[in-house]
C-alpha cells in the first residue's frame, strides 16, 4: 500500500516570517507538505520566510492563507490542536505519538487530516479548538513548558514519520466516515442560531462559553455526513414547531383583545 498523505500544517495567527519558513524547513525534513496560514501578522508571502526555509521552497510555494481556523479546516475530517496549556474543553488529550497513529489510521481509512498550531504569543484560542477532535500535548518538562512553533511542528512531523518509515499496517475504521469540519461547523451555526431564537443562551455573556462547550459535546460524537444531515432536520423540526406554538399563542392573544 503506498504511504498515505501526511496530514496538512494550519499555522493560526503566525506572528514571524523566520518562524514559518522554520515550519517550513522541518516540514520538508519529514514529508509534509501542505502548509496552511490564518491570518498571518504581517501578511503573505514574506520574503523572509524563504530565507530562513534553507531550500524548502515548495511547502512556502503552496501556501494557503485563510482569515478564520474554521476555514483553513473546513475541507479536514480529522484536525488535532496542539496546546501545552490545559483547555476548558473536554477534548481528548494525547501524546504526538498517540495522536500520529490515530491519524495515520484515519488517512489510511481515506479521511483528511490535519494538525493546527497557535500563534507565538498567545496559542490557540478555546473556541478554535473547540472545531478540532482533540488535542495534542508534548510531554516536556512543567519547569519550562515553552517550545517553539518550529519545534513543535518538528516533534509532531518526527511521530509521523516514524509510522511510515515502520509501521504496523492501519486499522481501517469501521462504518461511515466522519462529516468535514465545514459540514460540522453549519450544523453547529444552524443549532446555535435556533436555540439563541429560542432563548437559550442566558444570561447573555455566558453564550460564548456555552456555544463552545455544545460544539465540543457534538464534536466528540464522529457524526457522519448523513447524521449531520439528519441532525439539522431534527433542527428544523423543532424550530418550526416552535414558530407553530407562537402563532397560536399570537391568534389567542388577538382574539382576546378583540
Amino acid at each position: 500500500m503506498p504511504d498515505p498523505a501526511p496530514p496538512v500544517v494550519i499555522l493560526d495567527k503566525s506572528q514571524l516570517a523566520d518562524n514559518i519558513g522554520a515550519v517550513a524547513r522541518v516540514m520538508a525534513n519529514f514529508g509534509l507538505s501542505e502548509l496552511r496560514l490564518v491570518s498571518p501578522r504581517d501578511g503573505w508571502p514574506q520574503d523572509r520566510a524563504w530565507a530562513t526555509a534553507s531550500g524548502a521552497d515548495w511547502v512556502l510555494d503552496g501556501v494557503k492563507v485563510f482569515d478564520s481556523v474554521a476555514e483553513a479546516i473546513g475541507d479536514l475530517n480529522t484536525v488535532f490542536s496542539t496546546t501545552a496549556r490545559p483547555r476548558e474543553t473536554r477534548l481528548p488529550v494525547r501524546t504526538p505519538r498517540e495522536s500520529a497513529r490515530l491519524l495515520y489510521d484515519d488517512r489510511a481509512s481515506g479521511l483528511s487530516i490535519g494538525l493546527l498550531f497557535g500563534g507565538e504569543r498567545a496559542g490557540l484560542e478555546t473556541t478554535d479548538i473547540a472545531l478540532t477532535q482533540g488535542i495534542v500535548t508534548i510531554p516536556i518538562d512543567p519547569k519550562h513548558h515553552s517550545l517553539n512553533l518550529a519545534q513543535a511542528v518538528a516533534i509532531n512531523a518526527y511521530e509521523w514519520r516514524t509510522l511510515i518509515l515502520d509501521a504496523p499496517p492501519p486499522r481501517f475504521r469501521e462504518g461511515d466516515p466522519p462529516a468535514s469540519n465545514e459540514l460540522l461547523v453549519g450544523m453547529y451555526e444552524h443549532l446555535e442560531k435556533e436555540l439563541d431564537e429560542g432563548g437559550f443562551f442566558h444570561p447573555p455573556e455566558k453564550k460564548r462559553s456555552m456555544s463552545q462547550n455544545l460544539r465540543v459535546m457534538l464534536g466528540r460524537a464522529g457524526f457522519s455526513e448523513q447524521e449531520v444531515a439528519t441532525f439539522r432536520g431534527v433542527i428544523h423540526a423543532l424550530a418550526k414547531g416552535r414558530g407553530r406554538v407562537l402563532a397560536k399563542l399570537a391568534a389567542k392573544r388577538a382574539a382576546g383583545e378583540g
